[in-house]
C-alpha cells in the first residue's frame, strides 16, 4: 500500500469517527457526547463488574423484592445507563405518545406539562418530583408552571447531572435536587402543595410503600399524579410470549416486577388517597408511544459501532458495550409490549389527599 493510499485510508477513518462522535453522536441537541460516556458514580475500571453484579440480582429474585435490596439494585442500574440514556434519548427518561406534526422533544414536553396541569398548582407552590432522574421533566414543569420543584433520586450521579442541567437552563432557582430513597423521603409531613411521578414508582418493590410516603409529605387537599408502568387487560399470564416480553422489560429496566393496571387505584386508596381520575394515556386516539423505539433501530447500530470503537480504544469504560446491547434488547421487548397492547408505560392515576377532618 503506497503512502497516498495509506494517508487517504487514515483520513477516511478519522473523518468517519469524527462524524460518528461529533455529528451523529448525540440523539438530542442537548444530549451527552459519546466520548463522555461513563459509569456514573462507578469508576471506569469497575463498570464491567457492576454490570455483572446487576445481572446477578436476577439469579436471586427474592432479593430484589425487598426494600433493603432495591436501592442498591436501582442505583447500580442508573449508574450504568444514565449516560447512555442522555446520549441516545435525552434528559427525560420516559416515553410519551407520538403527536402528529410534533417532534419527539415537543411531545415529551407536552406529556410532562400535562402532569403538572393535572395537579393544579400555582406559581410559587412547592411540588415534589418522585424519581426525578437527571431532571428533564422537572425543568419542563418548572418553566411551564413557575412552581418550585423538588426532585428526589436514589442516584448520586443523577443528582450532579440534574444540578448541572438546572444551572445551564437558568432554572436552578426553581429546581432543587435531593439524593435519597423515595421509600424513606427526608421531608416532613404535609410539606408539598402537589406531587408527580413519571414512570418512576415502578422501581419500588411495593407500590404501597412509595404511595404511603407521597401521601405523608403532601399537604391535605393536594393532588398527586403518576404515570405508571403496568400490564394491561390484554396480558395473559399463561401465554409464554407475553411472559417473555414482560420479563424482558423487567430485567432490562431494573424492575422488581411489573404490576397489573388493576392494582394501581386499589393501592392508592389503601394508603388513604381519593382517586380522582384514572386512564391509560397510551390508548387511542393517542398515537403509539413505541414509534420512537422502532425508528431508532438504525441509530442503535450506528451508536453500537461507536460505543464498541470507543471501548476498544479505552475512551468508554469496559462494559459499556454490554450495557448498550442490554438496552437495545430491552427496547425490542418494550416495542413488542406496546404493539401487542399487553404493556403501557403511561397508566395515569390522579389522586387527592383528603382535607384534614374538622375537629368536633
Amino acid at each position: 500500500m503506497d503512502s497516498l493510499t495509506l494517508f487517504c485510508t487514515g483520513a477516511l477513518l478519522a473523518g468517519g469517527l469524527y462524524w460518528f462522535v461529533c455529528i451523529l453522536g448525540p440523539a438530542e441537541q442537548k444530549g451527552k457526547r459519546a466520548v463522555d460516556l461513563s459509569g456514573g458514580s462507578i469508576s471506569a475500571e469497575k463498570v464491567q463488574d457492576n454490570y455483572d453484579k446487576y445481572w446477578s440480582f436476577f439469579r436471586r429474585p427474592k432479593e430484589i423484592e425487598t426494600a433493603e435490596k432495591v436501592p442498591d439494585f436501582v442505583d447500580t442500574f442508573y449508574n450504568l445507563v444514565t449516560d447512555i440514556y442522555e446520549w441516545g434519548w435525552g434528559q427525560s427518561f420516559h416515553f410519551s405518545p407520538s403527536l402528529p406534526g410534533k417532534s419527539h422533544r415537543d411531545a415529551t414536553r407536552l406529556h410532562e406539562e400535562m402532569a403538572v396541569d393535572l395537579i393544579d398548582v400555582k406559581p410559587g407552590d412547592r411540588i415534589l418530583d418522585v424519581g426525578c432522574g437527571v431532571g428533564g421533566p422537572m425543568r419542563a414543569i418548572a418553566a411551564h408552571s413557575r412552581a418550585n420543584v423538588v426532585g428526589i433520586t436514589i442516584n448520586e450521579y443523577q443528582v450532579k447531572r440534574a444540578r448541572l442541567h438546572n444551572k445551564k437552563a437558568g432554572l436552578d432557582s426553581l429546581c432543587e435536587v435531593v439524593c435519597g430513597n423515595f421509600l424513606e423521603m427526608p421531608f416532613p409531613e404535609n410539606s408539598f402543595d402537589g406531587a408527580y411521578s413519571i414512570e418512576a414508582t415502578c422501581h419500588a418493590p411495593k407500590l404501597e410503600e412509595v404511595y404511603a410516603e407521597i401521601f405523608r409529605v403532601l399537604k391535605p387537599g393536594s393532588l398527586y399524579v403518576s404515570y405508571e408502568w403496568v400490564t394491561t387487560d390484554k396480558y395473559i399470564g399463561d401465554d409464554a410470549e407475553h411472559v417473555e416480553v414482560i420479563q424482558g422489560i423487567e430485567r432490562g429496566d431494573a424492575l422488581p416486577g411489573l404490576r397489573s393496571y388493576v392494582d394501581i387505584a386499589e393501592t392508592a386508596r389503601k394508603v388513604g388517597f381519593e382517586v380522582v381520575k384514572e386512564r391509560d394515556l397510551a390508548k387511542p386516539p393517542a398515537e403509539p408511544w413505541w414509534t420512537r423505539l422502532k425508528m431508532g433501530r438504525i441509530a442503535y447500530w450506528r451508536n453500537h459501532i461507536l460505543v464498541t470503537v470507543l471501548a476498544a480504544i479505552g475512551v468508554a469504560p469496559k462494559g459499556t458495550v454490554d450495557v448498550h446491547e442490554m438496552l437495545f434488547k430491552t427496547a425490542d421487548y418494550l416495542t413488542r409490549g406496546g404493539e401487542s397492547g399487553i404493556f403501557t408505560p403511561m397508566h395515569m392515576i390522579l389522586c387527592r389527599k383528603p382535607e384534614t377532618p374538622k375537629s368536633s
